[in-house]
């Protein structure tokens, strides 16, 4: 039996997070547009961009012939416009073109330097559209990553706030915003309360936490687990993260969590690591999911 945590170690649920649907090639497209647009704006010093409203002034005084009022809001889509221009930015079916050949190499694993014969490798391409995973530890970004390029809805946890801003940088700068979300929580106190397909937890992420917590925040994970959902325990180094001066958490530290799950061990890491991971499959009977994860 998994080892119960006791009622007041238990951590509390919180509020359901809003879930929403993916984003549209077309919206993935204006998310694109903006994002280039934007860092255009922050390279530029002030004088120049308010050249630039000038020049968005001009250019709709000259084609508005009295015809409508000149807004604050149609002088900034306009400058949006000018930017573009300049930056040559690509229509949308040229875009459309590219970002499907972007893709198609995200969702080999080499792109992100994962195995190409690893259990992640192959669970990816079995995970159906919509499907939610929870990855805890900033340094698994590429699997994140990986797993948000082929259409699943991904949730990056970490207690780390500069790690979680990172990971959205690189998700924003990889085209996979709209299925890439990150929180920072802290761990055994509070994780959101959506449903899981698949977890994926980094043992370096957990290393400096309480014993307490790394069981509470496990514990909880498991319980919105699906039934027949699966955890993998990263081998310790695979993220490549953690502190110097944290002691590494060996993954199979964390067996003991899984009693009663159907657990298949992974390859070892790379040499200089501190050891393989494992697989754990949530029962699917009901009655096995209750005893097996906490009273």
């Amino acid at each position: 039996m998994l080892t119960t945590l006791p009622q007041e170690d238990r951590p509390r649920s919180g509020p359901s997070l809003p879930r929403h649907p993916p984003r549209s090639l077309r919206q993935e497209y204006q998310a694109f547009i903006l994002q280039r647009i934007e860092e255009y704006k922050d390279t530029l010093p002030r004088e120049e961009l308010l050249e630039i409203g000038d020049e968005a002034v001009r250019e709709l005084e000259a084609s508005a012939q009295d015809q409508y009022l000149l807004t604050e809001v149609l002088l900034l889509e306009h400058v949006d416009r000018i930017i573009a221009r300049r930056l040559r930015l690509p229509a949308f079916g040229r875009w459309r073109q590219k970002h499907h050949r972007l893709r198609e190499a995200q969702r080999q694993p080499t792109h992100w330097g994962l195995d190409s014969d690893s259990p992640m490798a192959r669970l990816a391409p079995r995970l159906e559209p919509g499907d939610l995973a929870v990855v805890v530890g900033a340094a698994a970004v590429p699997v994140a990553l990986f797993l948000a390029a082929h259409d699943v809805e991904v949730m990056l946890l970490d207690q780390d706030l500069g790690a979680v801003e990172t990971a959205e940088s690189r998700a924003v700068s990889e085209q996979l915003a709209g299925r890439f979300q990150a929180l920072v929580i802290q761990f055994g106190t509070w994780v959101p309360d959506l449903p899981s397909t698949l977890v994926v937890l980094d043992p370096v992420a957990l290393a400096p936490a309480r014993i307490r917590d790394r069981r509470a925040l496990i514990g909880d994970l498991q319980a919105r687990t699906r039934p027949g959902g699966l955890h993998i325990i990263l081998p310790t180094g695979v993220g490549g993260g953690g502190s110097r001066e944290v002691i590494p958490l060996a993954a199979e530290s964390l067996r003991a969590a899984y009693r009663g799950w159907q657990v298949e061990p992974q390859k070892r890491a790379k040499r200089g690591a501190g050891g393989g991971g494992f697989m754990a499959t949530k029962p699917t009977r009901q009655a096995d999911t209750r005893a097996n994860v906490s009273d």
